[in-house]
């Protein structure tokens, strides 16, 4: 079986997590976990993509996901080439198809950082290469791959866990978190105003997704209720990028939902803290939650970089 999804991801978009398989995220996170293995025994270079290129795209900067793609593709032996959207012909007109289509003749994947799903969904459908989205408004998809990684690898199962999330329900990181806990049987409870709750959609497909795995997915306005028992406490910046006209609304219905230390004594005993970061201390989390000994924010960094191998390994190889 697991041959069997290595074999279906050679060449596959990752775009979202809705059209990839259980056994797909499982290869996937079984691959992160060896590459680790295989790093801390020595091996820091693995050519298994000995000569080829990846094009990294961004239209929002960024620290981890550019530092952790280029980083894995030259551990496996590859080249990782940054392209600035308005360094690109882009940022003066061309459209992305005929991009996505001249990249193609050059590199032979693509992964690219954006403000509108609908931008990586039009890169893929023209291009000729893998397209990986290391982020856009509606998900993060690597991002979660790599939180479910190192929720693996500090509590030893992924099945019956529960993550709580607390702050901006419509954040695209919980998007992908809540398709990932649905496929892998990992329950979620998000803790967050009813104003901001996930897409329609994004949702929809994760219920359906918990059918089939056990998952349950609940909502709390008290994000007391939704971190009690919890085994996972997570949180994210409230304003992400592009929503700064946001601010002073979203500043003043997430106040509450701040993770403070007593927040934190609800969650079960040996609870984690995550962020996938960059964090604003003081904001969404306090420093003695996030530097504290629930917090495992820089493995979990540290984490990208292994999962991001595996990915690339498995749709470039």
């Amino acid at each position: 079986m697991v041959q069997a999804s290595i074999r279906s991801l050679k060449g596959k978009d990752l775009l979202w997590l809705v059209d990839y398989s259980v056994e797909e995220i499982w290869a996937i996170l079984e691959t992160a976990k060896m590459f680790k293995q295989r790093f801390y025994s020595g091996e820091r270079i693995i050519p298994v993509l000995n000569g080829k290129v990846l094009a990294m795209i961004f239209q929002k900067p960024s620290t981890r996901t550019r530092v952790s793609f280029e980083v894995a593709m030259y551990q496996l032996g590859g080249y990782a080439m940054y392209l600035g959207w308005n360094e690109l012909q882009l940022g003066r007109g061309e459209t992305i198809a005929d991009t996505a289509r001249v990249l193609s003749r050059y590199v032979d994947g693509i992964m690219a950082r954006v403000y509108s799903q609908n931008d990586i969904v039009e890169l893929a459908k023209y291009a000729d290469v893998p397209v990986i989205n290391g982020l856009s408004d509606l998900v993060h998809p690597v991002q979660a791959l790599s939180d479910m990684f190192t929720i693996w690898e500090k509590k030893g199962r992924l099945s019956g866990l529960k993550i709580a999330f607390v702050g901006d329900g419509s954040d695209n990181v919980l998007h992908s978190l809540l398709l990932a806990s649905a496929k892998l049987g990992v329950n979620i409870s998000i803790g967050s105003p009813k104003e901001l709750r996930p897409n329609k959609e994004i949702l929809k497909y994760a219920e359906e997704a918990a059918e089939s795995s056990g998952s349950i997915i609940e909502f709390y306005e008290d994000p007391y209720e939704a971190v009690r028992g919890a085994d996972v406490v997570y949180t994210d910046v409230w304003v992400s990028m592009g929503q700064e006209k946001e601010r002073e609304r979203k500043v003043k219905l997430l106040e509450p939902y701040r993770v403070t230390v007593d927040l934190m004594r609800h969650a079960k005993k040996d609870a984690l803290f995550m962020h996938c970061l960059p964090a604003h201390r003081g904001e969404e989390v306090v420093d003695e939650v996030i530097d504290g000994p629930w917090s495992v924010v820089w493995d979990q960094a540290e984490n990208r970089l292994h999962t991001q191998k595996a990915i690339l390994a498995l749709l470039l190889g």
